[in-house]
């Protein structure tokens, strides 16, 4: 205890005034902190206030969409805003507001992006240009590209003559590498859409381009490599797949035949081939038409046909890429109505469900005839 007195020394007491003012530092600091702190955030606050939640745009992935008859522009701003084009019910609404032409926005069908910044979208609507679809088709699988052309005359009505001069010139098609210039089979099956400026020539780059993304799906090129075939090798069994199951149970089945048969240096004596070799309007074929001299008879000639005899969906090339593991060398559609398709591991099993075949076409007049 300290002596009352003796007096603190000047050092003693310096240190005491200088804690104190130390502290009354800290807390001016910490209230200043806190208030900025505060009036940061409130000015932040305010600022968003006002803010319309938009996209910066100009889009990402392309989408289809319908605006139905009659629609109000509110109902196609839901519509907009349900398919991720426009963000927000306020930024679609500011972008109405501020266009004097939006009430001439028309019924149909539009190609659009997500997210793209609401006056983008809606301006896009009023002047469409390229971006209104035209029409739909579908084009089936299983066909040859003579087929597919057909069907391109029909859903699209555009000339068949423009179809023809634009395959004369397949290098402008946007064909794979390994499809060196020729389309058949590159030709993908499927839903597409026709616009006002669409062409015979981008109609089927839009096709060729289906098919890389499906194949790159697929792991087309990886598979062959694994497979040791080259990938034409593969496309080309996908589109003898497409031709002879139609049920998607026994397509891998049918690639391990084919893959087999061809490992075995065995003849693939497919129908299929010859009824492409020979342009034929039936599933089966007579002695004569498997005399054919044409590459594509692979009763006459071993290993697979020179390039695809169809183009082939998805689920022929997924099966042509990823094989079921097995040992048939055989199988028989035994049964057109139902597609039942049955597989053999030697001639004498083949020769069972190949008599099976038979009957059922002695069942059923003129549904096996050539």
């Amino acid at each position: 205890m300290l002596d009352p007195e003796v007096k603190p020394s000047p050092a003693r007491e310096i240190m005491h005034k200088g804690k104190g003012c130390l502290a009354v530092i800290v807390a001016a600091a910490v209230l200043a902190f806190g208030g900025y702190f505060v009036w940061d955030k409130a000015t932040g606050f305010v600022a968003t206030l006002g803010e319309v939640p938009d996209y910066p745009g100009p889009g990402k992935v392309k989408v289809t969409i319908d605006v139905p008859a009659g629609s109000s522009l509110d109902e196609i701003g839901g519509i907009l805003i349900d398919k991720d084009v426009v963000k927000s019910t306020k930024a679609w609404d500011q972008a109405v507001r501020s266009e004097e032409r939006a009430q001439s926005v028309q019924a149909g069908s539009y190609i659009m992006k997500t997210q793209m910044q609401a006056i983008d979208a809606l301006r896009l609507l009023i002047n469409p240009g390229a971006a209104r679809i035209r029409s739909r088709f579908t084009v089936p699988e299983g066909l040859r590209l003579s087929a597919q052309v057909d069907v391109l005359v029909k859903g699209t009505k555009i000339k068949k003559s423009s179809f023809e001069a634009a395959l004369e010139r397949p290098q402008n098609l946007g064909l794979p590498r390994y499809a060196r210039n020729r389309p058949e089979g590159f030709l993908f099956p499927d839903t597409y859409e026709l616009t006002a400026e669409s062409t015979a020539t981008t109609t089927m780059q839009q096709m060729v381009t289906q098919y890389k993304a499906v194949a790159r799906d697929v792991r087309l090129e990886d598979s062959a490599r694994k497979l040791k075939r080259k990938p034409l090798e593969v496309l080309t069994v996908a589109s003898i797949i497409e031709r002879e199951v139609n049920q998607d149970q026994y397509r891998a089945k049918v690639a391990r035949v084919l893959y087999n048969r061809l490992n075995e240096g065995m003849k693939l004596q497919l129908d299929s081939t010859v009824v492409y070799a020979e342009n034929l309007k039936t599933n089966t074929t007579t002695p004569k038409d498997r005399k054919s001299r044409s590459k594509y008879n692979t009763y006459r000639y071993e290993g697979l046909p020179p390039g695809p005899i169809s183009a082939p969906g998805k689920a022929a090339l997924q099966a042509a890429a990823q094989p079921e593991a097995g040992k048939w060398l055989y199988f028989v559609t035994v049964n057109f109505d139902t597609g039942e398709t049955k597989f053999a591991t030697t001639k004498k099993e083949f020769e069972v469900i190949r008599k099976e075949f038979q009957n059922w076409c002695r069942s059923n007049p003129g549904r096996c005839d050539s």
